[in-house]
């Protein structure tokens, strides 16, 4: 699992912005510090929670000079939809080939749902260098982060 110091893996994939376009790490972070925040999935109580939670502090993260993300399974469509329901402001990068969730090592499965390989719901704070300079793993769906922890984090980065 990446864990703070690390390289975060670079990656390529779809962004659900409104409209779909194409996001790499290595281009995000070239206009400062990212939080990637992975959730299993799209249209589900606690992600949808989760989600409006960023959003809701997304002028703290702007005024650390730091961009968030969210990042899940879904297709950038679904996302998109997601997005618009919840009325986010911010951008969702989509996951369907589990490239990501693979690369960061934070699968999971939910068996008795016949659903495999979904991100587990995880924060990574990565600087401009795509150093880790903060990592939160949860075993249990339905634990969020500590979003005044993510946002001190998002700050020193």
């Amino acid at each position: 699992m990446i864990a703070v110091g690390d390289t975060a893996p670079e990656f390529t994939a779809p962004l659900a912005n409104g409209d779909v376009a194409e996001v790499s790490l290595s281009e995000a972070v070239a206009d400062g510090p990212v939080v990637l925040a992975f959730f299993p999935g799209a249209f589900t109580s606690v992600c949808s929670h989760e989600m409006e939670s960023f959003d809701d502090r997304l002028g703290e993260f702007a005024d650390a000079g730091v961009t968030v993300y969210g990042v899940s399974i879904d297709t950038p469509f679904a996302q998109n939809a997601f997005r618009e329901e919840l009325e986010l402001e911010f951008d969702l990068i989509s996951d369907t080939e589990r490239d990501i969730v693979d690369a960061y090592d934070i699968a999971m499965d939910f068996t008795a749902l016949g659903v495999h390989n979904l991100a587990k719901r995880a924060v990574f704070v990565v600087d401009e260098d795509r150093t880790v300079t903060y990592a939160w793993v949860t075993d249990d769906p339905g634990v969020e982060p500590d979003y005044d922890e993510v946002i001190e984090a998002a700050q020193g980065a």
